[in-house]
C-alpha cells in the first residue's frame, strides 16, 4: 500500500535546528600529519547535497570535538543547547560522535524530561570524507525522523530509530542497540 503525504502548505515549512558537536562524522584528513582530526566542520557540505523541501535548517555550530574527549560539561552544554533550540524550532538534530553519544542522550533525558519536540542524535561510524561513509545516510535519516517522531530523545542511525533512555553503542557490531532487561 502506498501512502501519499498530505498536501503541504507552502507556508508550513518546518524549522529544524541542527547542532554540530564534531565526532567521526566531521573528521577531515590532515595530509601533513597523516591523521583524521576534528578541525573544520563538513556538515554544511553534506547539507548542501540534500534536497530538503519544506524544511528550513538552522545550523548551530556548538563545538567540533571528538566525543572521546568530551566531559560531562560538554554533555550538559549540548543538552542545554538542544533544550533551548527545542523551544523555537519544530525539531532538533544533534550531530555527535558515536563513542559518547549515549552519554549525551542520557544527559538530555535527565535534563529535558518532557521535550516539546523530537530531539534526534546522529553520527557516523566512518568519516564523511571516506568513500564508504555512513555519514550522509545517517544525517538524512535523522532529518526525516525529526519530522515524523513524537516529542522525545532519540538516536537515528543505520535505518533505525531508538528512544532514550537505555540506548548503548554496540562496539562489536558498530551500531546502537537498546538491550532488553
Amino acid at each position: 500500500m502506498i501512502v501519499s503525504p498530505p498536501e503541504q502548505d507552502e507556508n508550513m515549512t518546518k524549522k529544524i535546528a541542527v547542532i554540530s558537536t564534531g565526532g567521526t562524522i566531521e573528521k577531515t584528513y590532515d595530509s601533513l600529519e597523516g591523521v583524521l582530526i576534528n578541525r573544520v566542520s563538513v556538515l554544511d557540505v553534506m547539507l548542501a547535497q540534500l534536497e530538503l523541501r519544506g524544511v528550513e535548517v538552522v545550523r548551530v555550530p556548538l563545538m567540533n570535538k571528538d566525543s572521546l574527549d568530551m566531559v560531562q560539561l560538554d554533555h550538559d552544554l549540548i543538552s542545554r543547547t538542544a533544550a533551548a533550540m527545542s523551544m523555537t524550532h519544530d525539531g532538533v538534530v544533534v550531530v555527535h560522535g558515536t563513542d559518547r553519544l549515549q552519554d549525551t542522550g542520557e544527559t538530555a533525558c535527565a535534563s529535558i524530561p518532557e521535550p516539546r519536540v523530537p530531539i534526534v542524535l546522529t553520527g557516523a561510524m566512518r568519516p564523511w570524507e571516506l568513500r564508504s561513509t555512513d555519514a550522509l545516510q545517517n544525517v538524512t535519516e535523522a532529518l526525516l525522523a525529526v519530522q515524523l517522531l513524537p516529542p522525545g530523545i532519540y538516536v537515528s542511525m543505520h535505518n533505525q530509530v531508538l528512544s532514550f533512555p537505555g540506548v548503548v553503542k554496540d562496539k562489536k557490531n558498530g551500531c546502537f542497540i537498546k538491550p532488553t532487561r
